[in-house]
């Protein structure tokens, strides 16, 4: 009943930026809680950020200060603006919203490599 495309993902040299989107679909007449997982080759799945449905955020200590999760809820979309961006920061970032629970976008590949 919850359907999440995402964009946004490509290559960057580090110290870049990418801004990631995820736009949810379905029968959906709530503002649900959204955010990002990643998972990179041999790294355990880790959440990167997270929205709640009143627009509170929470950030992995690994991307606090450098990443910035919003949300714009007339077009159901939330935002992963993702600056000073490193090599450790290369993964596969899966959208997700929690609606009684988990939905999972397709996954989008950022690479950040020189």
């Amino acid at each position: 009943q919850v359907h999440l495309v995402e964009s946004g993902g490509g290559l960057v040299q580090p110290g870049g930026s990418l801004r990631l989107s995820c736009t949810a679909s379905g029968s959906i007449f709530n503002i649900i809680p959204m955010g990002w997982y990643r998972q990179a080759p041999g790294n355990e799945r880790e959440l990167v950020a997270h929205i709640t449905s009143s627009s509170g955020t929470i950030y992995a200590d690994s991307v606090e200060g450098r990443f910035t999760i919003s949300r714009d809820n007339a077009k159901n979309t939330v935002y992963l603006q993702m600056n000073s961006l490193q090599p450790e920061d290369t993964a596969v970032y899966l959208c997700y919203a929690l609606f009684y629970g988990y939905y999972w976008g397709q996954g989008t590949q950022v690479t950040v490599s020189s």
